[in-house]
């Protein structure tokens, strides 16, 4: 598929949409202030960004329990 075509496609499929809320998303990504927006890193606290180090340094380790266990062990309360 060339671009032409690429562009026919897109514009196509953007007449159809009849939902605000899809348009000016569509709108936010294509403006690129999607790329702009604060990153979620960035709007927590500095234990919860230490919480999540330590985790993600613990997984690198292999201080990890396999999912099935954990399935196992709390499977009567899901």
């Amino acid at each position: 598929m060339d671009i032409v075509d690429l562009r026919t496609d897109l514009h196509n499929m953007i007449d159809k949409i009849s939902d605000s809320n899809v348009l000016n998303a569509v709108k936010t990504l294509l403006s690129g202030k999607a790329a702009t927006q604060t990153d979620w890193w960035d709007t927590i606290s500095d234990e919860e960004k230490a919480e999540i180090e330590q985790g993600l340094a613990e997984a690198d380790r292999g201080e990890v329990i396999p999912h099935e266990e954990v399935m196992k062990k709390y499977e009567k309360w899901l």
